[in-house]
């Protein structure tokens, strides 16, 4: 798989990662250890070698399944997590944390469960309104020189708070939610990414199974999923939201191709400086997205995309996770 940069510091990673979450089987449904680790060589393979975890997942076992994964693998792997949130002894996030202390405490444990003593790129989750950024970056810088931490991002930041750390510390990426439903970053974020030499990391892709044509509407998923609380998935928005979505899979089955390639081709394909991270359980997803590196889609397919999701119904999250997005 071909390779690509993100930041000017030196980042190099393969042109798609893989997103770890939903190994770890809290949020979307049973977990299956044994398959996930599969995933994971699977993904070395096929030259897929960005992985994606944080503390928050599971919390704790998500990081600590990759790092099992990757026993023995470690340097053909570059791996990034996160730290930012506030986790209570009952493993229920409480809000974020972005303390100086935590920040040094939350990536020790990373680096534990990871099994590992370095982090290739680590990422605030979210940005924490009780501290300055320019105070997070400070410590993140130290774990640099520490040798602890190789490259800084952050996660869902907004325009003023990505210019404030970079100006601390060079920021190599930022994690968003981006897809062909999700355009929130086109007006301003995008511009000031390239405009500071900053990658763009895309988590949910495919719109949470959504434009991959597997998403259901929400009440039928348990209460421990993700999606059950997704306000796209559920109602009216379902609805008009499958129908938009109908245009992906026109375009997917005259091509010979699945919906989610389709889908990830064009992620792909706005720019060098841009490398999704599908998230999958499975080898034979894995396979199928990897395949999305070496597609091609024209000018006029793209347009068309782009005219049919323009419009998509409903808030992207809850009322209280939209409340913890930095815009």
């Amino acid at each position: 798989m071909q390779q690509r940069k993100l930041g000017r510091q030196g980042l190099t990673v393969s042109a798609m990662g893989l997103g770890c979450m939903g190994m770890s089987g809290v949020t979307y449904g049973a977990a299956d250890e044994a398959e996930a680790i599969a995933t994971v060589h699977r993904a070395l393979e096929l030259g897929v070698n960005f992985f994606d975890t944080a503390e928050q997942y599971g919390p704790y076992t998500n990081e600590a399944l990759l790092g099992k994964a990757l026993k023995g693998r470690r340097a053909q792997a570059v791996v990034a997590t996160k730290f930012g949130f506030d986790i209570n002894a009952e493993g229920q996030t409480v809000g974020v944390n972005s303390r100086p202390e935590h920040i040094r405490q939350a990536v020790e444990g990373s680096l534990r469960r990871l099994d590992t003593d370095y982090i290739d790129l680590l990422y605030q989750h979210r940005i924490d309104p009780r501290v300055p950024v320019e105070e997070v970056v400070g410590v993140m810088a130290e774990l640099v020189r520490a040798g602890k931490v190789r490259y800084l991002g952050l996660s869902e930041a907004g325009v003023a708070n990505i210019r404030r750390a970079h100006a601390v510390h060079p920021i190599s990426a930022l994690q968003s939610e981006y897809s062909l439903w999700e355009r929130n970053l086109d007006d301003a974020i995008l511009p000031l990414l390239r405009e500071l030499g900053i990658g763009l990391v895309p988590f949910s892709p495919l719109g949470r199974g959504f434009l991959g044509g597997t998403a259901q509407r929400a009440e039928t998923y348990p209460p421990t999923d993700f999606r059950h609380l997704d306000p796209r998935l559920q109602g009216a928005n379902f609805d008009a939201n499958m129908a938009a979505a109908q245009a992906v899979r026109d375009l997917a089955a005259a091509r010979g191709l699945s919906a989610g390639q389709v889908a990830l081709a064009w992620v792909l394909q706005q720019g060098d400086d841009v490398v999704p991270i599908p998230g999958t359980r499975r080898r034979s997803y894995l396979e199928q997205n990897a395949a999305a590196a070496g597609v091609t889609l024209s000018a006029a397919e793209m347009a068309q995309l782009e005219q049919a999701l323009r419009h998509v119904s409903g808030l992207r999250y809850s009322p209280e996770r939209m409340a913890m997005v930095d815009r």
